[in-house]
Parts: C-alpha cells; structure tokens; sequence
C-alpha cells in the first residue's frame, strides 16, 4: 500500500522541514510514502472563502483517482490513539487498498465535496496547530504506527 500525504499551500517551512523530512524516510521502511504539495491557486486575495475552497477543492477531486482511499485531517474528525490509528492503517492495508492519501486542507478547510468524497475525517487533536506543524505530527505518527505494526520500541505504552 502506498501511503500519498497531500498539503494544500506553501512549501515545508525551514523549521519543520527537517523534522518532516526524517519521518517521512523513517515511514517509508513500513509503507511508501510521499508528499504531494499542492499549491493555493493563484491570485486568492480576489476570492472569497468559499470560492477558494471550491478551487482547492476542485484540484484534490482532480488529482484522486476514483479509488483512492481519501482520508482527510478535520478538527471535527474521529480521534484515534496511536494504536487505534495503527490498527485502522492495518485494516485498510489488509482490504487491498493501492492507494491511501491524508488530506491536510487550505488556510479556511475544504470544500463540501471534498468533505463528502473524504471516507474518513481524522482530527490530531482538539487544538489547532500551524499547518506545517499538522505535516510533522502526521509524519511522526504515522511512522508510530509503523512501529507498532512491527512491534518495534519506539511506541511506549
């Protein structure tokens, strides 16, 4: 299974990048991984929330093949614990899926029809965190849950 980690905006930040860098090398000794930056569609300050949501949207939908499993980081989302989130990569490994993509969204969310495209919605936590900051956490455990897939010592419990 192929793991695809998709962020709407800029480019990894100097300050995280490292970190995201070297969890995202240590994820892919468990699954193949990598990141897919999408960028904000130009001249953005002339549309509204909405509109650009739409947008961002329109290009997620595009660049998904119909059966890519879409899972998207909403604050709304279901919480997992470390295990739980590794249990749940497991189960979906093990119904053949080719393709799994984690959805970080744009500066106000997605769209409607991202949303309802998404098969699951996963929140981080109750916070809300800087977007490059969601790019390391979502590296880091999922990397977690690779360890705990295979027994290793990084997960304590």
């Amino acid at each position: 299974m192929q793991i695809e980690l998709w962020s709407i905006g800029k480019t990894h930040e100097p300050y995280a990048k490292p970190g995201i860098e070297a969890f995202t090398k240590r994820l892919n000794h468990y699954f193949k991984t990598k990141w897919i930056l999408i960028p904000t569609p130009k001249h953005t300050g002339m549309l509204s929330e909405m509109d650009l949501k739409k947008k961002e949207g329109e290009i997620v939908l595009d660049w998904l093949a119909p059966d890519d499993l879409l899972i998207l980081l909403d604050e709304k989302g279901k919480e997992f614990t470390s295990i739980e989130l590794a249990t749940f990569l497991q189960k979906k490994a093990n119904t053949g899926i080719k393709k799994m993509v984690f959805l970080i969204g744009g500066a106000f969310g997605v769209s409607k029809a991202v949303q309802e495209r998404a098969q699951v919605a996963w929140s981080l936590s109750k916070l809300v965190f800087p977007h490059q900051l969601v790019r390391l956490i979502l590296a880091e455990q999922l990397y977690r849950a690779g360890t705990i897939l295979k027994s290793e010592k990084y997960h304590h419990q």
